[in-house]
């Protein structure tokens, strides 16, 4: 793309909110340069957008503000991508689809894809998002949240996928944070310019993710972080991931916001559970309740069955093996009928489990060789527990349960 047509993207991001439909649609049908041609000269399709203009034509020069812009980028190292550019991001593109039920609020209406990007940070923008996953929730985090996300984090990275998220306090850090712990890439995704560390507490933070990964913004050097700006950069966190992992959120939340629009986009919404007595739960339950196609996930495993290739499923989760798991109807109650303590001959043994005397004679063999029972003078016992299996604090029987409480192993 030309520095001419680069100048007036830059320039109607300063003069429009990004995310403005009616902008957009001009930039599909004159061009950026021929749409800024047309704004300033009054053309404005409506009455709001003129008002917009207007105001801040009344600041500045539109090319001038993104001429310096421009120049002020290329002091921080930073550059501009616009689409046609080879690390243009085309899955944000799906935004022009992008339509929310009951929206009212200009950030739920105006959610068109972005005109540029600012870009600090070495790594390609349309490769660092190609497997990516946004990883959100709340600023006043739990520990129990900030964990989670560290492991979600570290976890993704591990695995070579990107961590997208918000460089906010709380879930945000800690997913930034445990992705940088593992070598991996990860990207903030900024609501405001990229030379504007906020919150100032994540300077350093912020620092290391450029140093490795990305800051991402469409607000120019020097942008304000406003509050609705937060809410308008959380469209690009959903669209330019593959899937979105909310770990906890408050009954109002933008983290929940994030999620909302992945829904909307079709996109793998996933929501971490969280304790139901705490308030930083209830967004994200809220969330699992109302919208059937969120998908409950508990760790990295299961985050990637939901966006990754066919074949990558989550394991299973189950307990641990024990020799017990494997026994058939007869030998379980063989056993279940064994004293805990002393040894009991093979006819009472049958008589008590309902069980032939030569199907007992049979199993117990087995059960022998599984060192479940043992062989007495006066008949069959329960195989001592392993030597392992008080270090919990307690017990447990031969055939792999629990010693109830008051009941010593044996």
């Amino acid at each position: 793309m030309s520095t001419k047509e680069t100048l007036a993207r830059v320039a109607l991001t300063w003069l429009a909110e990004p995310g403005t439909r009616s902008v957009h649609r001009l930039v599909d049908r004159l061009g950026p340069v021929g749409t800024l041609d047309l704004l300033l000269d009054g053309g404005a399709p409506d009455d709001t957008l003129r008002a917009t203009v207007a105001a801040r034509t009344a600041a500045g020069d539109p090319r001038a503000v993104a001429a310096e812009a421009l120049a002020r980028a290329d002091r921080l190292g930073a550059r501009v991508v616009v689409p046609g550019d080879d690390e243009w991001p085309t899955r944000v593109e799906q935004l022009r689809e992008l339509r929310l039920p009951e929206a009212h609020r200009r950030v739920d209406t105006e959610t068109a894809p972005p005109l540029c990007f600012w870009v600090r940070g070495s790594w390609p923008l349309a490769e660092a998002f190609d497997r990516s996953v946004a990883v959100v929730g709340a600023r006043a985090a739990s520990g129990y949240g900030t964990h989670v996300a560290t492991e979600l984090g570290y976890g993704l990275a591990d695995r070579d996928w990107t961590v997208v998220s918000g460089g906010a306090f709380g879930i945000d850090a800690a997913a930034h944070r445990g992705a940088l712990n593992a070598g991996g890439v990860t990207v903030a995704v900024l609501a405001c310019g990229v030379d504007r560390p906020y919150p100032m507490g994540n300077a350093a933070l912020f620092d290391r993710i450029a140093d490795t990964g990305l800051l991402v913004s469409e607000w120019m050097p020097g942008a304000d972080p406003l509050r609705p700006r937060f809410l308008i950069r959380n469209r690009v966190i959903a669209a330019g991931t593959l899937g979105t992992v909310l770990v906890e959120a408050a009954a109002r939340s933008g983290a929940t916001q994030t999620t909302h629009r992945a829904l909307a986009l079709r996109r793998p919404a996933m929501v971490v559970p969280g304790p139901v007595t705490s308030a930083m739960s209830v967004g994200a339950h809220e969330l699992l309740r109302e919208h059937p196609k969120s998908r409950l996930v508990t760790g990295v495993a299961q985050v990637l069955e939901e966006v990754g290739r066919i074949g990558e499923l989550a394991p299973v989760p189950r307990g641990p093996q024990r020799p017990a798991d494997q026994l058939d109807d007869d030998a379980r109650s063989i056993v279940e009928v064994l004293p805990r303590r002393g040894a009991v001959g093979v006819e009472v043994l049958a008589a008590r489990a309902g069980v032939a005397v030569r199907t007992v004679l049979r199993k117990l063999s087995m059960l022998e060789e599984l060192a479940l029972v043992v062989r007495r003078e006066d008949g069959y016992a329960l195989a001592p527990p392993p030597a392992d299996a008080g270090r919990a604090g307690q017990g447990r029987r031969a055939d792999g349960r629990p010693t109830p409480a008051g009941e010593r192993p044996g």
